[in-house]
């Protein structure tokens, strides 16, 4: 064997050891947005769980508040239907439209004294602030994932093994303009 055939060997080795480990990272990657967008469901499972609960509770004190309990029972199911579409774009809004109710529910019991002391809205409104306080930390990481997903699968030479594996661009879950715009506090008590 000549000299040249033995350095074409090696360098083919070193290349196809080069692709192994481009793919396999870019595959840690994918599968990290996976895990991340898990973690987020996860939460959103139990907040959904717990919600119909929370509005039981309220339902027995705030007679007259039916349309603000309606609309957090509406959004909850925006959520959960956009969840289990694995809509990005759609959750993102109903988690406005949520968060935004959720708002509204906690403000208006501040007039209902007997709610406020009721233990099982105390534990529900601690459980369902905690909820929203765990999805706000893993939306961050889902964004973290992808955006590092997605940059890899951009750059040069994962972009080659990125394109010969179809490797795709992760959605990042994004805010609706009113969930990032100051909260009118005057509204919610008003």
């Amino acid at each position: 064997m000549s000299l040249t055939s033995v350095a074409l060997i090696v360098v083919l080795l070193l290349a196809a050891a080069y692709t192994v480990i481009l793919y396999n990272a870019l595959v840690r990657l994918k599968h990290g947005v996976g895990k991340a967008w898990s973690n987020i469901e996860v939460l959103l499972k139990q907040r959904h769980d717990e919600l119909p609960k929370l509005v039981e509770t309220c339902k027995q004190y705030m007679q007259h508040e039916r349309t603000t309990l309606e609309r957090v029972i509406a959004a909850r199911n925006a959520v959960a239907s956009a969840r289990e579409k694995g809509d990005i774009g759609a959750l993102g809004q109903a988690e406005s439209g949520l968060r935004a109710g959720l708002g509204q529910l906690f403000a208006l019991a501040e007039n209902y004294p007997q709610l406020k002391a009721n233990e099982s809205f105390q534990f529900l409104q601690q459980r369902i602030s905690g909820l929203e306080n765990g999805i706000a930390d893993r939306r961050e990481l889902y964004n973290e994932a992808v955006n590092l997903n997605n940059v890899r699968i951009e750059q040069f030479p994962d972009v080659i093994i990125a394109g010969l594996f179809g490797f795709k661009a992760a959605e990042l879950l994004e805010f609706s303009e009113a969930e990032k715009a100051d909260v009118d506090l005057k509204s919610l008590f008003g």
